[in-house]
Order: C-alpha cells, then structure tokens, then sequence
C-alpha cells in the first residue's frame, strides 16, 4: 500500500500503489495503462482526481503537442499523461503541508511557477522563465500539470498547493472541473482592467471560455455584454448565462453591429476567444479609440494584423496564458455564489475508460459538444452508493 517516506496518508482515503492513466503515444493515440502512483513533494500534495473536463488545448496538445513541452521537447511517446481541468479530493500530503488536510475537496489551476524568476516574482507564473524545463527534475519548482508535468486524465496527481481551490460540497464534480474555465476568461479580464463595472465588453467566440466570459463579466458588472458567434444555440446560452445582446456574424457584420448597439462608438473591451484568423483585426474595430482588446485564443498558425489600426487608435492588446494571477479563487468564489451557472456549458459525460470516445465527442462537436467531463472510478461508484 501507498506509503512514500515524508509523506502524510490516512487510512480513511486509502491510495493504492498503482493507478489507471492514459498516456500519449503517436499524435491522436492515447494508451490505457497502469503507471505508479505519484509522490507529493515539498509544498505539494496527492488528488485523488474525480472528474477532469477536456478543453480544447487538450486536442491541439494530443493531435499536435504545443504547447506541451515535455523533455525540451513534443510530448510524444514519453509516458506522459495529458489533461488539465480536473478537481479531486486531497489523498495525502507532501511535508510540511498544513495548509489543506486529507479529504479536502478542491479544484485545480494548471501553473505553478518557479517562484525565482523574474516573471514569477512580478506574479506571472503562467509566464514563468522556467516552464517545461524541469520534467522529471521537480527542483526549480515549475509544474504546469497536463503540459510539462503529468496531467488529469489518471487516477492521481500530484499538485502545488499554490494551485488548488477549495470547493463546496454543494458544487457538483462536473462544475468544479469548470472552474480553471471560467479563471481563463477572469484572467482575460483582470488583464483589461478588472473594474469593469458599467463598462461595454464584447465577447467573440462562444466557445467554453468565451460563454463562461459572458458570465464573468456580467458578475463584474460590465454593461451591456456583447456576444459574437455562428450558432444560434451558443449565443442562446450566452444569453442564459447574461449577455445582453448577442449577434451571430453569419446573418449580420459583428463590427457594425457591434457600433450600432453601442450608439456608433466602440466597446471598451474585447475578449477575444474565437482564435478566427480575422479574430484581432475586427476586435481591434469593435473597441473605441484607447479601447482594450485581450487575446483568450490563438489561432493555429500566422495572422495578418492591421498594426497601423492599433497605433493610429491608442489600441491597447493583451495575451494571456491560462488562468493566472489567482483568477481561479475569483472565478469559484463567482460559481460558489451562484453569480452565474457554468453548468450551462456541460454537455456530456464519460467514464474514464471511455476517454477516446469522450475526446472525440470533444473534438467533433458531436451533439454540439461544449464541455465534455470524464468521471474516475471511484467517483462514480461513490455516486451510485449515494443513489442507493
């Protein structure tokens, strides 16, 4: 049984020593396999993952590799397992760990930083100098779980607690795997200003992180929120979830529309989430002189971009990585208060066995798929004995 020196187990959250895990072979193949099971170090601890949702850098990391980075290199048959976006219990601690105890239900972020360069100590940790250097060296103290590190799409992880959120026991497991989701979109937003009440934001693209962008940004107090997209049903949901207008760019040009709601001016913000190869050009003629636009998506290879626009209007451009600066806490602490319902987005549901077939639901938008969650074993059957 589980029982690495220097670390904290309890016999009411036996861990075994050995674990199901998906790991990468050969672009698009995932092998199923039993790997050991992990040992938290210092400022670490042991997840018992319950359910882990599948995001579309999932895809782009299992049928291309980037941005996984794993050995200076593709992640391609190296025993690694991907997946980011889970939440768990905690099943044992590293040393000196006091600041969650076992059983703790909690959500994860992806990134934890270094903490000693120069960009985690500016408080950028998804930017940190040290990213994907470390694999199999935990000593610098970087790990981005399911892109240098391990990911989700297993039994058990280990994390930072740098990384981890509590959650009620009133959130569902398929909700709290939402979470790091809606901490990209409050990343995106605490970039562009972060006091956003009573001012305009559009939102291209309703994918996950650009509906849960709505939600956010109407929990903020942005107004009015303005959603963009191609499907009906999407926007429909984005209206759910507090846009006040939507406009579906099949049927009208975003751009003038966009002016026309806002009284022939532009928003004061974009939230830029479609990765679309036209994506930053008409973000940037959708915002006001001096307007902000934050990139949430990259598209998938080189796009024009109209620099003369951006300088000519004061155009103020972010990018972003993941979830940063602790957007995560803000972003639970939002779903925790019911300020909107992320479940909107969860689509489906698979067992983790059945992974390949929930990846290509994923992938293929199979029943328009939004947001596909897998379920571990031991979740589900802690489900039915609670059914019964």
């Amino acid at each position: 049984m589980y029982a690495p020196q220097g670390v904290k187990t309890s016999k009411d959250f036996p861990v075994p020593d050995m674990q199901k895990a998906w790991v990468l072979g050969e672009p698009g193949q995932l092998i199923f396999k039993e790997k050991p099971v992990p040992v938290p170090g210092k400022a670490e601890v042991l997840v018992r993952i319950d359910a882990v949702a599948i995001c579309a850098t999932d895809l782009e990391v299992i049928y291309h590799g980037p941005p996984a980075l794993i050995e200076g290199g593709l992640p391609f048959n190296k025993n690694w397992t991907p997946g980011h976006e889970y939440m768990g219990t905690v099943a044992a601690l590293g040393p000196g760990v006091d600041e969650y105890k076992i059983g703790d239900r909690i959500t994860v972020e992806i990134h934890a930083g270094c903490g000693q360069c120069k960009r985690c100590r500016e408080g950028m940790y998804t930017s940190c100098h040290n990213y994907g250097m470390n694999y199999g060296d935990m000593n610098k103290g970087h790990r981005a779980n399911g892109f240098t590190t391990d990911g989700g799409f297993c039994e058990y992880a280990v994390n930072n607690i740098n990384t981890m959120v509590h959650v009620s026991d009133e959130m569902s497991d398929e909700e709290a795997t939402l979470v790091v989701t809606a901490g990209t979109a409050m990343y995106g937003l605490t970039e562009l200003g972060g006091l956003i009440a009573g001012e305009s934001v559009v939102v291209t693209g309703p994918g996950p992180i650009g509906l849960l962008g709505v939600g956010v940004a109407k929990a903020m107090g942005a107004s009015p929120v303005i959603l963009t997209g191609t499907r009906d049903n999407r926007l429909e949901i984005g209206r759910k979830l507090g846009a006040d207008h939507v406009i579906n760019i099949r049927k009208e040009d975003p751009v003038d529309a966009v002016r026309k709601i806002l009284g022939g001016k532009g928003a004061d913000y974009v939230l830029e989430c479609s990765a679309a190869p036209n994506g930053l050009n008409e973000a940037a003629r959708m915002v006001n002189r001096g307007g902000k636009v934050c990139l949430a998506a990259f598209p998938h290879g080189e796009v024009p971009v109209d620099v003369a626009h951006l300088v000519r209007n004061n155009i103020y451009l972010f990018g972003i990585r993941g979830e940063g600066k602790s957007a995560t806490h803000r972003a639970q602490a939002f779903m925790e208060q019911k300020r909107f319902d992320a479940r909107l987005i969860h689509t489906h549901t698979f067992e983790l066995k059945d992974l390949p077939e929930a990846i290509r639901y994923a992938k293929e938008r199979v029943d328009d798929a939004i947001k596909v969650v897998v379920r571990m074993p031991s979740a589900v059957a802690q489900k039915k004995m609670a059914a019964e």
